[in-house]
């Protein structure tokens, strides 16, 4: 195709710059709208910038978007948005206790061959001073932020539909602004202390001989269960259906992609959740999954204590409450920047609504089309031309398929005549390795799952997924395992796996593709592996 204007959902990289799309595939899927990635670009550059400033290894100056896009963080290629790895490791080598080869190999799990390592100290001064308060605030600031954004969401999406145009528009910029300012704080608090906490969590566990997921799991209830919970609630008839939209109306299939229909905007996939959940024995109910956890998890911090000599038990103790207030964070951030992201895509629709019927645009949904400037300010005078030449671009992105990391611009592979699930991949294939995240071994039949909104579950069925957010949570109780071709042990779909206490095997890559429906499934997930023991018809 030929590209008559800027193309707003495809960038280039710098020869040498290395990228990755396992981060960040989760959030914002691909391909990404015109509009939403707007929104996340330079939300999303601060918020890789701002942890780093935070913990004082950079200067403030460095959380400013750089003014040469081939020098930004964040980038989106054919559609897919990736994190800049190279820049990362920079980082890895600014911080004490860690190194640049350290923190590739932990986050992205490659070190990118065009990496030099510089370490360097003279930051060490800075961040003795500004760490300590920033890990220590964490808690607050997190938990703030949900409280101030669940009611102003829930206002926000109730007055939407009465808005006229310059006051949607507003609404979008609020939308914005306070999804900008949740996303950098979701971010601070992964990296400033999260993602500590999991590392001393995991070091103690490894001296002790102790399963690290038990000892991460079983803190009481996560936001990424909560929506279980409730759900549970309506499959026995003690919450209405509407009362749980009230309160997660702003989950939904592809919900990172603000074009993506929210459950407030439609909750018909909630149904088909809720029958199987009422297929399901009282005995498998949440409360009594969340009981079990909290016991396993007693029994793993009582053998860690045991195994630990008494001089370390005093800091093993820390460790561990540190975990119980830290580690169950992760959620709670990622609501408030979900929420607004919702309010966001409220207002988007809004305006396409009130554009499409004073002629603008052709239909409401060709709003995310056009880039947040246009949107905010006078729409481009050709906008229906505009739109249908961005929507056929990125419907063509759909029927490409990128590498997950790579070095300079991204090489490509056309799908457009592959099957959607199982595959014309090593249809033979005995089975995938990937990694282990929570331990356990089951053997059940496979259900792939591209789109959670159609997806057909039955209680016990293997869920198979590229990868996940929260939406995707209510499916996952139905299922006995869980195996993901992206993500690693802080990912959600490894998180919630834990937390309902069902193995799970991250990064298998080809899962998607390999595996059909109906297939025999054996999965380890303490090993890490995935084996077809029967093809399914």
């Amino acid at each position: 195709m030929v590209v008559t204007t800027p193309n707003p959902i495809h960038g280039t990289s710098a020869p040498d710059a290395s990228w990755s799309t396992v981060n960040l595939s989760e959030a914002v899927p691909g391909p990404v709208s015109p509009l939403g990635w707007s929104v996340w670009s330079p939300a999303g550059e601060l918020g890789a910038r701002a942890p780093f400033y935070a913990m004082g290894a950079i200067p403030k100056a460095m959380t400013a978007p750089p003014s040469r896009p081939e020098d930004h963080v964040l980038n989106v290629f054919f559609g897919r948005v990736a994190l800049r790895v190279d820049f990362m490791c920079e980082m890895g080598d600014l911080v004490p206790g860690t190194s640049g080869e350290a923190l590739g190999n932990q986050v992205f799990g490659f070190v990118p061959d065009s990496f030099v390592s510089r370490p360097s100290k003279r930051r060490y001064p800075v961040i003795a001073v500004k760490f300590p308060p920033a890990f220590l605030r964490v808690p607050s600031l997190i938990r703030r932020a949900r409280a101030e954004t669940e009611p102003w969401w829930a206002t926000e999406v109730a007055r939407t539909p009465k808005l006229d145009l310059a006051d949607a528009r507003a609404q979008l910029q609020a939308g914005i602004d306070r999804f900008t300012h949740n996303l950098s704080l979701q971010a601070t608090a992964i990296a400033c202390a999260i993602q500590v906490v999991y590392d001393q969590l995991s070091l103690l566990a490894a001296k002790a001989g102790v399963d690290h997921a038990a000892l991460m799991s079983g803190h009481g209830s996560h936001e990424e269960t909560a929506v279980i919970d409730d759900l549970w609630e309506v499959s026995r008839d003690r919450q209405a259906l509407e009362q749980f939209v009230a309160r997660h109306g702003y989950h939904g299939p592809f919900e990172g992609e603000l074009s993506g229909v929210s459950w407030r905007e439609d909750p018909s996939p909630l149904r088909k959740i809720v029958d199987g959940y009422r297929s399901m024995d009282e005995s498998a109910s949440p409360a009594a999954v969340e009981a079990g956890r909290a016991a396993a998890r007693r029994e793993a911090e009582a053998q860690l204590l045991a195994a630990l000599p008494r001089a370390g038990q005093a800091q093993a103790r820390l460790v561990l409450k540190l975990a119980g207030r830290y580690l169950p964070l992760r959620g709670v951030g990622k609501v408030a920047f979900l929420q607004s992201l919702d309010v966001a895509r409220a207002a988007s629709r809004r305006i396409g609504a009130l554009l499409a019927a004073d002629g603008v645009i052709a239909e409401p949904d060709d709003v995310f089309y056009l880039t947040a400037p246009e949107v905010l300010g006078a729409p481009p005078a050709s906008s229906r031309d505009l739109v249908a030449e961005r929507r056929a671009i990125r419907e063509s992105y759909r029927k490409l398929r990128l590498p997950t990391t790579w070095t300079g611009d991204p090489s490509y592979e056309v799908i457009e005549d592959a099957p959607a699930s199982g595959a014309a991949a090593s249809p033979g294939a005995a089975g995938l390795t990937g990694v282990g995240v929570s331990a356990g071994v089951v053997e059940g039949p496979a259900r792939v799952v591209t789109d959670p909104a159609l997806a057909e579950m039955d209680p016990g069925d293997v869920l198979v997924a590229h990868t996940t957010d929260p939406s995707w949570a209510s499916l996952m109780f139905m299922a006995s395992a869980l195996v993901v071709d992206i993500g690693g042990q802080l990912s959600h779909a490894a998180v919630v796996a834990r937390e309902l206490g069902i193995p799970c095997v991250m990064n298998t890559v080809d899962g998607t593709r390999v595996l059909h429906d109906g297939d025999r499934l054996r999965v380890d997930g303490g090993a890490g592996t995935v084996e077809v023991v029967e093809r399914g018809l």
